[in-house]
């Protein structure tokens, strides 16, 4: 048997090398985090815009609940994930925001530091509703209930530190009102409490909300901006009030460090993903609004709203 000189083994082995590491991403399936319980607004969101990317990568893409610590824990599991493209986040402003700003103690890891943007997707405004059968028929009238009830009027959300949690606590604040904020699992559970009886309203999405109200089911009292399919909705600074509520924003994240050739294909595929009119059409029935935004807008959206939430918060007295 012929034997061949290691010199010319090793040669075979480097030429073998280059074709390897070619592998053009992504190589298998791709695994988007959803730090949110099944039924939320950012889950319906995932699902629809996952069907697009697979059919636009060629590879499956599935969506993965996380749920906890107001989308903390799932967040977190990005963070620490593998460095390749094949697992990254779908997460809104909460886990990204918010909690960092509002229960630092419960946030390990930096949003710009540890994750790298792929691109903001949509939009949804945040609403306040109540069950069309309240006693109170607008804004004004739940205020002045909720004044003369002190603590009798609970208000559910979607966890601590959560866009809702803190649109409650600001309607407190503005008004001196005193909603009860209840916490929930996501927004499914809070819905549930609502026509449950269990609590007197909810701070939601109107991605999570819009099948309800537009059933006659809930009433919309006031929200973060006009929709155009509730117009009737008014904004708290329609009503005389000094600040605006805030509203969701939901976009993809990897983990920092993961190749340039996986993101900037992961950020070309998602921005084709979010502009397909098909989706735009399917996610604007749930009230869920096309809002693309480039990596850079989102890094940028992410500063200033920390920047807003930690001053709003501050000057309402919500934190210290």
């Amino acid at each position: 048997m012929k034997r061949f000189a290691p010199h010319i083994l090793l040669a075979c082995a480097f030429l073998w090398l280059p074709a390897a590491l070619a592998q053009p991403f992504p190589t298998g399936r791709i695994s988007v985090v959803v730090p949110l319980a099944p039924g939320d607004a950012a889950d319906t969101t995932a699902r629809a815009l996952g069907e697009e990317l697979a059919t636009l990568l060629k590879t499956p893409v599935v969506s993965i609940n996380r749920p906890g610590a107001g989308g903390a824990i799932g967040t977190d599991s990005v963070v620490h994930a593998r460095k390749d493209g094949h697992t990254i986040l779908f997460a809104q402003n909460s886990a990204l925001t918010f909690r960092a700003v509002l229960d630092p103690q419960s946030v390990t890891y930096d949003a710009l530091r540890d994750l790298v943007p792929l691109g903001t997707t949509s939009r949804t405004p945040s609403l306040l509703v109540v069950r069309a059968d309240a006693p109170y028929r607008s804004f004004a009238e739940l205020v002045e209930y909720a004044k003369k009830n002190p603590g009798r009027v609970r208000v559910g959300h979607p966890g601590s530190g959560s866009v809702g949690d803190f649109c409650i606590q600001l309607i407190n604040a503005l008004t001196g009102a005193e909603l009860v904020p209840v916490p929930y699992a996501g927004a499914a559970p809070a819905i549930v409490a609502l026509r449950g009886e269990h609590i007197e309203g909810v701070v939601l999405s109107l991605g999570a909300l819009s099948a309800h109200v537009r059933a006659g089911v809930f009433r919309g009292l006031v929200a973060s901006s006009r929709s155009p399919e509730f117009a009737d909705i008014p904004t708290m600074r329609e009503l005389g009030y000094s600040e605006e509520l805030f509203g969701i924003w939901f976009g993809f994240f990897a983990p920092a460090g993961i190749p340039e050739d996986a993101r900037r294909t992961l950020v070309g595929a998602i921005e084709q993903a979010v502009r397909a009119p098909a989706t735009a059409a399917r996610l604007a029935s749930l009230g869920i609004l096309q809002g693309y935004a480039t990596p850079e807008q989102t890094a940028a959206e992410i500063r200033s709203e920390s920047k807003r939430v930690g001053d709003m918060a501050r000057k309402n007295g919500l934190i210290k």
